[in-house]
């Protein structure tokens, strides 16, 4: 595993340029400011294999691609199996001895947004992991299908509003709780999973580090702030990020060889401080405020939090 790394404005100047200006993103979105800083944190060759949706389209509309590294745009559901043919490929050349000392050097990345992790592609995700192969997932998690007019995903919050889920008479929005993509790669019994917010700069590029220098299958779960269907400001989406983190929405973590260390423990911030000023959780506020449902998602948190505690504390499996 890797030595602590810390970044500073010059180590951050000097990181490898993975990633050319002139994207298609929109502004305020967190992918960029994620990618750039996660592809940064290490000076190995990539190979990189992209699952479509808003980073993919937005970074490599063919004939054009952001990326200076090996990059491969997959199909929505088969990132991880795309780069696990090109790193058995890797292994075999290697073994044979037919790769230079830097082609030696190279590692392996398949990223997708929440649908194409949480949901589409999740059988193929569970199958790279489980037969070891060496390769960092990246998961961008803005909760929902972004690129196609914000559908929900599994990793949609309750009672938030998405153009599957509307508000109206018969529900407030989503009425099904997150799933937990996190636990579900922990449970792989995989040497690294990681929750990770670009908010929380040295904190993401540590992780960052320790997940490139992990021999064996890695996942960054990474919270990736969407003002376009959020419906917030441009230039507040690291606050949201923050405040996710703040409230213990989005708690940072990370499980090495299933063993679980909360990297933040600052005291929890009431949940309202996140859900205002989201027109995706607006109707929770007018015309008065649905206390209930606030209530609901605080618990959730609540518990999910005293869960990680815990487990933390007890260094439970």
């Amino acid at each position: 595993m890797s030595e602590k790394f810390l970044p500073t404005p010059k180590t951050l100047q000097n990181n490898p340029k993975r990633i050319l200006g002139g994207h298609r993103l929109c502004p305020g979105c967190g992918i960029g400011i994620i990618l750039k800083q996660v592809l940064g944190s290490i000076d190995n060759p990539l190979v990189i294999s992209h699952a479509t949706g808003c980073g993919e389209i937005c970074f490599g509309a063919f004939p054009f691609s952001s990326f200076q590294d090996n990059w491969i745009h997959s199909l929505f559901e088969n990132a991880a199996s795309v780069i696990s043919g090109v790193e058995t490929m890797w292994q075999k050349l290697k073994k044979e001895k037919k790769l230079s000392k830097e082609q030696k050097k190279i590692k392996f990345v398949a990223i997708g947004g929440d649908g194409a992790s949480y949901d589409i592609g999740l059988q193929w995700i569970s199958g790279a992991l489980e037969r070891g192969h060496d390769f960092v997932y990246i998961c961008t998690d803005n909760a929902g299908y972004m690129n196609t007019g914000f559908q929900r995903s599994s990793a949609s919050p309750e009672f938030s509003a998405t153009s599957t889920t509307p508000v109206g008479k018969e529900q407030a929005g989503k009425l099904q709780t997150r799933k937990n993509f996190t636990d579900i790669c922990v449970a792989h019994q995989i040497p690294f999973v990681a929750q990770c917010s670009p908010s929380h700069l040295s904190d993401l590029m540590q992780k960052s580090k320790k997940a490139f220098n992990t021999e064996g299958p890695a996942v960054l779960n990474i919270f990736s702030p969407c003002p376009t269907n959020w419906k917030i400001p441009a230039n507040r989406g690291i606050e949201f990020a923050k405040l996710a983190v703040e409230t213990k929405f989005w708690p940072l973590l990370e499980f090495e060889n299933g063993k679980l260390k909360i990297t933040e423990k600052s005291n929890k911030k009431p949940i309202e401080d996140f859900l205002t000023g989201q027109k995706r959780f607006s109707h929770l506020f007018k015309p008065k405020k649905n206390t209930e449902a606030i209530q609901e998602i605080q618990k959730n948190i609540d518990d999910n939090w005293e869960r990680l505690q815990n487990r933390e504390k007890f260094k439970l499996d």
